[in-house]
């Protein structure tokens, strides 16, 4: 492999937008004559050697794609690698391999796109002396560093579009229905798109709720000649008693709680208390999925140009980001310092309650 020569990796959940940026650093490093290595499966292809030299044939037709063609991972974290043993699974620091590839393929800098999981693990290995570079990337879109993150947008559409099913079949049945969102800690995705879809109830993380005030609410639609309600839950969401729901515990994941089945139970207290049906859905993995929206595609062609401006600037250890409606850049520690959290009184919450629309206390 001749040339100077960047790597780059998409770890952690996907999200629409990730080809969009290895579309925007393949094209725009072509003009400086950089050959790109796309590492498959996020580290892991770096510790494993798995890798794609990037060409015209890969790198074009990418903007509109869902997904990553790199492929993704979050089990992968190379300071607790799962490595098969004896005695089974064993978690080992394998950062050095990190190094050796990247030095003998001779590819001066890593541009590491993901969450806060991925851009954690970037900090370390920056520390470490690797030149790396990150961009931002959730659906949730709870990265305090920046405005937005590429992903949220069209997570919000796609719920939204679920919401415009559900209230059909919701009148048709006078029923409470429910749609469980995802989010984890944060509430964006679940207050964006309850108020697009005319959500009737919001619930988010950050503020609590009780049974009684949901039933309130709805017990008033019907004195308004309203016989059913949306509800909409992000999947982060406590009960009443202070604790998650959660799927599963996953070793090895930067996240490992694994949320998810608030909207269910939700469902089936509203229906003990004898007043109405309800019904809940979990939108799950079809927030991931799909062709990004547009805003989506220029963010994240936008992210992958400052990208590539870092690495070619040597300013390794930094991440492009949008501060108010600005792309600039910060560092890994500072990206990666805070979870961005639905503020109390956000204008969003405000037009909530103007409009009657019950988002907890």
């Amino acid at each position: 492999m001749n040339g100077r020569r960047i790597g780059i990796l998409t770890g952690g959940g996907d999200a629409p937008g990730l080809n969009a940026v290895i579309r925007a650093v393949y094209k725009a490093g072509k003009q400086h004559h950089l050959k790109l290595i796309g590492f498959r499966n996020g580290f892991s292809g770096v510790i494993q050697r798995d890798f794609m030299i990037m060409d015209d044939e890969v790198g074009s037709g990418l903007l509109h794609r869902g997904g990553t063609i790199l492929g993704t991972n979050n089990r992968d974290n190379p300071f607790k690698y799962p490595v098969r043993t004896e005695k089974g699974i064993e978690y080992k620091d394998v950062s050095p391999q990190i190094i050796k590839t990247l030095e003998e393929m001779d590819v001066e800098a890593l541009i590491a796109i993901g969450g806060d999981g991925t851009l954690s693990i970037a900090k370390e290995l920056y520390e470490l002396g690797v030149p790396i570079v990150g961009v931002p990337k959730t659906i949730d879109n709870d990265l305090s560093a920046t405005d937005w993150t590429f992903g949220f947008q069209t997570a919000v559409q796609t719920a939204t579009d679920a919401l415009d099913k559900l209230h059909s079949t919701a009148e048709s049945h006078h029923r409470v229905m429910i749609l469980e969102v995802m989010g984890r800690y944060a509430g964006w995705i679940a207050l964006y798109s309850g108020m697009a879809g005319g959500a009737d109830i919001i619930l988010i993380p950050e503020r609590k709720w009780s049974l009684d005030e949901i039933i309130q609410a709805i017990e008033y639609r019907k004195k308004l000649g309203k016989s059913f309600s949306m509800i909409v839950v992000a999947e982060g969401v406590k009960l009443p008693d202070g604790h998650w729901v959660t799927q599963d515990i996953e070793e090895g994941r930067s996240d490992p709680i694994r949320l998810g089945g608030i909207g269910q139970i939700l469902a089936k207290m509203i229906e003990d208390t004898g007043k109405t049906e309800s019904r809940s859905l979990v939108l799950g993995h079809l927030q991931r999925g799909g062709s990004p929206i547009a805003y989506d595609r220029i963010l994240a062609t936008q992210y992958g140009i400052k990208a590539l401006d870092l690495v070619l600037d040597r300013r390794y250890g930094n991440v492009p980001v949008m501060q108010s409606g600005a792309i600039t850049s910060i560092s890994l520690k500072e990206a990666t310092s805070q979870l961005k959290n639905v503020p109390m009184e956000h204008e969003l919450i405000q037009c909530a309650k103007k409009l009657g629309i019950y988002i907890g206390h």
